[in-house]
């Protein structure tokens, strides 16, 4: 018999020198336990064990799909808050273990609540423990499960989203899109779409305040002006001068301009420009020298005339025949 096997019968066996159950909810626990044990030995259920360790002894997995950088205390407060009214982190980390190095788990899953119970420890609250499931994965099994986990959840950005798949596809799939799409079990035209918004010039990433306002859409709407070489360079140049602007409002010198703003101008700048109608500066008709007149001015096909209210009729006619005059020459 396999030492499985002897650890659920040691299991099983290790109640049998107990009084017998006196009463229907003693033999409804015995039932209880005979069954789980059951589900055991046919497979059904799969136990798990659970570490409570210090966050410090865990670090982030390199292919890590959320950046850690931009966790803060106000992003975290929900889960936070959430730990300390429930006097623990309810859903463990996924990990794997690391051998002769720093570190003893490498976080697959769980960036957030690593820098939750973190931060509860660094602020008065020594007692929490980061609560962790130590699994045997590959690097592409990794890779899907912090998908699978992270795909719709809103606090993870649509570009580290895109970012991470577009490292993938070259890590694990040989740049085969179809392949990606397959194991992910999403549409190829989906994968598609965050493809292309990883690919998104550097101008336009820096133009938003943070990669955590760029949007899916935002790269749909832009992918058809930056295929087009005029339109590229009037998007890019705007987004540049956006870059400089979110820059300095970093070095606290002015304010950020909105991710709605930013998209606005840089579809903006890739439309034609309208040409203004050259206003000429005037021209000054009178009887004579010296006296009050017409003054004409032109735009585009218009031309405008003032004067004076209390100009005299004679002076007014004469200056209006002068205009005459001019247009025949």
């Amino acid at each position: 018999m396999s030492k499985k096997h002897d650890a659920i019968f040691d299991d099983v066996l290790s109640g049998l020198d107990a009084p017998a159950p006196t009463s229907d909810r003693a033999g409804a626990r015995f039932l209880k336990r005979s069954t789980s044990i059951g589900e055991r030995m046919s497979g059904e259920r799969q136990e798990k064990t659970l570490h409570l360790v210090d966050p410090a002894r865990c670090r982030m997995w390199e292919r890590h799909n959320r950046d850690y950088a931009l966790l803060t205390e106000e992003n975290c407060r929900d889960l936070i808050d959430g730990i300390k009214a429930q006097g623990q982190q309810e859903f463990p980390a996924i990990v794997r273990r690391l051998e002769g190095e720093e570190h003893e788990f490498e976080v697959i899953c769980g960036a957030r609540r690593h820098f939750a119970v973190t931060w509860l420890r660094a602020n008065n609250y020594p007692q929490f423990r980061y609560l962790v499931e130590v699994r045997d994965l590959t690097d592409e099994e990794a890779f899907r499960l912090a998908d699978i986990e992270n795909r719709d959840r809103e606090d993870i950005s649509d570009y580290e989203r895109a970012v991470d798949y577009a490292e993938a596809i070259k890590l694990y799939y040989g740049g085969a899109q179809k392949a990606m799409a397959e194991r992910l079990e999403v549409s190829p035209p989906w994968l598609s779409r965050y493809l292309a918004l990883a690919r998104m010039p550097e101008e336009v990433v820096n133009a938003f305040a943070s990669k955590r306002d760029i949007r899916e859409r935002h790269a749909r709407a832009l992918k058809p002006l930056l295929g087009n070489p005029e339109q590229a360079a009037a998007v890019l140049e705007e987004a540049r001068f956006i870059a400089a602007t979110q820059a300095r409002a970093a070095r606290g010198k002015g304010g950020y301009v909105e991710a709605q703003e930013v998209f606005r101008r840089l579809t903006a700048a890739a439309r034609p420009k309208t040409k203004t109608p050259k206003v000429s500066t005037g021209k000054l008709f009178a009887r004579s020298t010296g006296e009050r007149g017409i003054h004409v001015t032109r735009s585009g096909k218009q031309v405008r005339m003032a004067f004076d209210a209390d100009l005299s009729d004679a002076a007014l006619r004469a200056a209006f025949e002068s205009y005459l005059k001019s247009r025949k020459n």
